[in-house]
């Protein structure tokens, strides 16, 4: 029996569930833990926001062997039902039942990234929802159910009250992820030239972190066309579509940064070509700093442009519980600045979260939510 109230009668949760690739996702009575370890919560899940992994693993264009069954969303938000004998959260505060809580993903501790190097983004067995099957223990971990199981190694933060569900969701992945890659730029230098490949809610925030971090220009690279006017809202100085070709979106980087091109470019997008094309729009000295290129599509750079203008080329992979913490009060700090609900689309229950996912990959909306309480 676990301690704190009971989620159900039956110790099951509704879950939206991916089966098969590319098809609807089916709603399912899944088990619950019998209780909770020392350390771990469960939690009603009050939001979950889709991120583009999700559409990724939904479609199939990511996949591993054997992950199927399984709950999609690793953006989630939620309310503390049950508690672990000594479960804190990452700042050593005690969760009790009714607290709201955010989570970062899991990590083994132990390992050499974990223990040694002190980066936990790197640990080898580092935990996602999307890497558990929903017909194993501890079943429920994602955000596309009514209730999720949240691990004693999951960084757990204390949302505090005047932070939306969305919000604290998104900051979840999306923002944190961002915030990480400006961390391994070394920063915005004030008054930097910087270039955003793409418009989606990653390169939103990215636009948005660096007019807030002090540059002077910032150049958004993406579409559609409704998202760069957002992009706009958002901090960025001048948008360029896709509908052109390299040779003129360099051109006009160029006549936006005074000829000498960027000193930051962010590779948020992950489409082909984009690599070759950063290092391009890059100024020399300057940095590229690749996010979006996740798949295992090997991605051509001109190594010889790279030496040239003397580029660092820095990868940067997700982020961990302070950057999680850290994009929370970003949000906060900068609510009156720029419209944070504005990136959010309507709110639909699990079943209609199928139609969610096939929406944010057609770009109709930039973060769809789930409300898994909602019909």
């Amino acid at each position: 029996m676990i301690m704190g109230t009971r989620p159900a009668p039956d110790g099951s949760t509704r879950a939206a569930v991916l089966r098969a690739h590319d098809q609807p996702l089916t709603l399912e009575d899944i088990a619950l833990p019998e209780r909770c370890e020392p350390g771990a919560v469960l939690v009603r899940i009050g939001c979950a926001t889709l991120c583009a992994t999700d559409v990724h693993l939904w479609r199939g264009a990511m996949s591993f062997p054997g992950m199927l069954p399984m709950v999609l969303g690793h953006e989630m938000t939620g309310t503390v039902e049950a508690v672990g004998v000594g479960a804190i959260d990452a700042l050593g505060r005690t969760l009790r039942v009714g607290d709201r809580i955010g989570w970062s993903e899991s990590t083994c501790g132990s390992c050499y990234a974990c223990t040694v190097l002190r980066r936990p983004v790197g640990c080898v067995d580092r935990g996602y929802g999307f890497r558990q099957r929903s017909d194993r223990w501890p079943y429920a971990t994602a955000g596309l159910a009514e209730f999720a199981y949240v691990g004693p190694r999951a960084e757990k933060v204390l949302v505090p009250d005047d932070v939306p569900d969305t919000w604290a969701a998104c900051a979840g992945c999306a923002v944190k992820t961002v915030l990480h890659a400006f961390d391994r730029a070394g920063g915005v230098r004030p008054g930097a030239e910087v270039v955003v490949q793409g418009a989606g809610a990653l390169g939103l925030v990215a636009g948005a972190m660096a007019k807030a971090s002090g540059a002077r220009t910032v150049i958004t690279i993406g579409g559609p066309a409704g998202r760069l006017e957002l992009a706009r809202e958002f901090g960025a100085d001048v948008v360029i579509g896709l509908d052109g070709d390299p040779d003129g979106r360099r051109e006009e980087v160029l006549a936006a940064t005074r000829g000498r091109g960027a000193d930051l470019v962010l590779d948020l997008a992950g489409a082909p070509g984009v690599g070759a094309e950063a290092v391009e729009l890059a100024a020399f000295g300057g940095t590229f700093v690749i996010v979006g290129s996740t798949g295992p599509t090997p991605e051509r750079l001109p190594l010889g442009t790279v030496m040239g203008k003397e580029l660092n080329v820095v990868g940067s992979l997700n982020g961990d519980v302070g950057d999680y913490h850290r994009a929370v009060e970003f949000l906060r700090d900068f609510r009156q600045r720029f419209d944070w609900d504005r990136l959010f689309a309507e709110p639909v229950g699990l079943s209609g979260a199928s139609e969610a996912l096939a929406a944010m990959g057609r770009q109709e909306q930039v973060k769809a939510v789930v409300h898994p309480w909602l019909p």
